[in-house]
C-alpha cells in the first residue's frame, strides 16, 4: 500500500481524500495556494506545502510545484481529486517519468475519453447506445449544414474538447446554426485551445443520467447504479439524486451491465462515470468523466461503497474485492451543492462566515471543508458544500432533506439554500417528473426569497 499520498486538490474533495486515506492508514500531504493557508484540509493533513499565489495556474495546476512537494516530502503518489489536472492524461504521465504513482485512471484512458469525438466512436463501438450525430468533426459550415439537414432540427453543436457546458451551443432553427457555430468555435478556443466541433441531435426535454462504474486495470469492472442529475442550471448540476425516479430495475441492469462490459474490454482503472441522456425509453451516451465526480455520495450512500477509498487500492494494483453480484442498492439518496452564490442571480458571494450550523441526524450527511469564522476566496468556484441525505424511501429522504434544509444556518455571505428549500416544495420534483430544462424553467417563473 502507498505510504504517503500527496492530495493535489483543495476545499472539500482534498477532505474527503485525506479522511480515506487516514482510515487507510495512510500520511497525506496537503498542498495549498496562499488564500487556502488556513483551509481545513491543510490542518488536518500529515505534513502541507504552499504551491503557490492564489491563480490556480501558479498554484494548482502548477506541475513543477506539485512535482517539488512530492519530492521534498517524500510522497508517492498523488490524488487529484475532481476538476484542475483530474482528467490531465499528460499530468499523469509526467508522474509516472518520475517514479510516482498516479491514484486515477490510465493515461491513455483520459485521453481517449477527453477527446468527446473519440469517446462516443469508443461508446458505439462498445455497444454503448450513442446521440444521433455527425460521425467525427465538423469539417466545414457546409458539412454542418448538410449533417444538420439529415438530422433535422434543433441540434447541438459541441467542443470536441469541452465540459461543464462550455462550446455547446443550440441551434433551433438552419437561421441558428452560423452564430451556433461561431459561438461554440470561440467559446471552445478560449477555454480548451482547441476548436474543434461536432454536432448531435439535440433531444427536447431528456433526464441526465450517469452510470458509476469501478474497475482495478485487470479486466475487473462493476457499475454502482445510476444517480439522475437532471437538475441543472447552465449544464452545471446542482442537485443529484440516486435511484434515478425514471428508471425501473430492469433498464438499471441491462444499462449498467452494458457500461461494466465495456470497462472490462478496456480494462478501465479506478473510478468513473458514463453519462447518458434519456428520453422515450431510450438512453444516448454523451461522455464519460474519467475521474471520481462530485456527486459520489449518492453512490455511496445507497450502496455502502467507499469509492475514493476503492481508487487508492486498486492504483495500488489491487483487483476489485467485490463482483457486480455482490452490489446490492437500498433506498434513497440525494445530493444538493450549497453554493456561496446569490438564489436568484447566481452572482458568487464570497466573504466571511459569520455563523455556520450544518444540520444532523440518521441519513444525513455534509461533505465540506468550510467552518464558522472560514473567509470564501473570490479566487475559486463557489461550492461551500454538499448536503446529502439517505432514506428509506424517496418519500422519506425528500422529508429528511426538507428538514435538514431548514436546520442549515450559513451567515456572512448569500447561499443557494433558499433555491433548494424551495425546490423540495415543488410539486415536479416531489412526482420526480423533471427533466434538463425544467430548473431554467422553474427559475423563470419562480421567486425564490433571498
Amino acid at each position: 500500500m502507498f505510504e504517503k499520498i500527496l492530495i493535489a486538490n483543495r476545499g472539500e474533495i482534498a477532505l474527503r481524500v485525506l479522511r480515506a486515506c487516514k482510515e487507510l492508514g495512510i500520511a497525506t500531504v496537503a498542498v495549498h495556494s496562499t488564500a487556502d493557508e488556513h483551509a481545513m484540509h491543510v490542518r488536518l493533513a500529515d505534513e502541507s506545502v504552499c504551491i503557490g499565489p492564489p491563480p490556480v495556474r501558479d498554484s494548482y495546476l502548477n506541475i513543477p510545484a506539485l512535482l517539488a512537494a512530492c519530492e521534498i516530502t517524500g510522497a508517492d503518489a498523488v490524488h487529484p481529486g475532481y476538476g484542475f489536472l483530474s482528467e490531465n492524461a499528460r499530468f499523469a504521465e509526467i508522474l509516472a517519468e518520475h517514479g510516482l504513482h498516479f491514484i486515477g485512471p490510465k493515461p491513455e484512458h483520459i485521453r481517449l475519453m477527453g477527446d468527446k469525438i473519440e469517446a462516443k466512436r469508443t461508446a458505439k463501438r462498445l455497444g454503448i447506445p450513442v446521440v444521433p450525430g455527425s460521425d467525427g468533426a465538423i469539417v466545414s459550415d457546409a458539412a454542418a449544414y448538410a449533417i444538420a439537414r439529415n438530422m433535422g432540427y434543433p441540434v447541438l453543436v459541441k467542443a470536441s474538447a469541452g465540459g461543464g457546458g462550455r462550446g455547446m451551443k443550440v441551434a433551433r432553427t438552419e437561421g441558428d446554426l452560423p452564430t451556433a457555430l461561431a459561438t461554440a468555435r470561440a467559446e471552445s478556443m478560449a477555454a480548451f485551445g482547441d476548436d474543434t466541433l461536432y454536432m448531435e441531435k439535440y433531444l427536447v426535454a431528456p433526464r441526465h443520467i450517469e452510470f458509476q462504474i469501478l474497475g482495478d486495470g485487470h479486466g475487473n469492472a462493476i457499475h454502482l447504479g445510476e444517480r439522475d442529475c437532471s437538475l441543472q442550471r447552465r449544464h452545471q448540476k446542482l442537485l443529484e439524486e440516486g435511484p434515478s425516479p425514471a428508471l425501473n430495475v430492469e433498464q438499471r441492469e441491462a444499462l449498467g451491465e452494458t457500461v461494466a462490459h465495456a470497462m472490462r474490454s478496456l480494462k478501465y482503472l479506478s473510478a468513473g462515470t458514463i453519462e447518458f441522456l434519456y428520453e422515450n425509453g431510450e438512453f444516448y451516451f454523451i461522455e464519460m468523466n474519467t475521474r471520481i465526480q462530485v456527486e459520489h455520495p449518492v453512490t455511496e450512500m445507497i450502496t455502502d461503497f467507499d469509492l475514493v477509498l476503492e481508487q487508492i487500492r486498486v492504483a495500488d494494483g489491487a483487483r476489485l474485492t467485490i463482483e457486480q453480484k455482490d452490489v446490492s442498492f437500498h433506498g434513497h439518496a440525494i445530493e444538493c451543492r450549497i453554493n456561496a452564490e446569490n438564489p436568484v442571480s447566481f452572482r458568487p458571494s464570497p466573504g466571511k462566515i459569520v455563523h455556520y450550523h450544518v444540520p444532523g441526524g440518521m441519513g444525513v450527511r455534509m461533505d465540506s471543508a468550510v467552518y464558522q469564522g472560514y473567509t470564501i476566496s473570490p479566487f475559486y468556484d463557489s461550492l461551500l458544500g454538499k448536503l446529502i441525505v439517505h432514506g428509506k424511501s424517496r418519500t422519506e429522504c425528500l422529508m429528511r432533506l426538507r428538514r435538514a434544509l431548514d436546520e442549515f444556518v450559513v451567515d456572512g455571505v448569500d447561499t443557494t439554500l433558499p433555491l433548494f428549500r424551495a425546490l423540495v416544495r415543488d410539486k415536479d420534483i416531489l412526482d420526480g417528473t423533471y427533466h434538463i430544462h425544467w430548473l431554467e424553467q422553474f427559475l423563470a417563473r419562480s421567486s425564490v426569497e433571498e
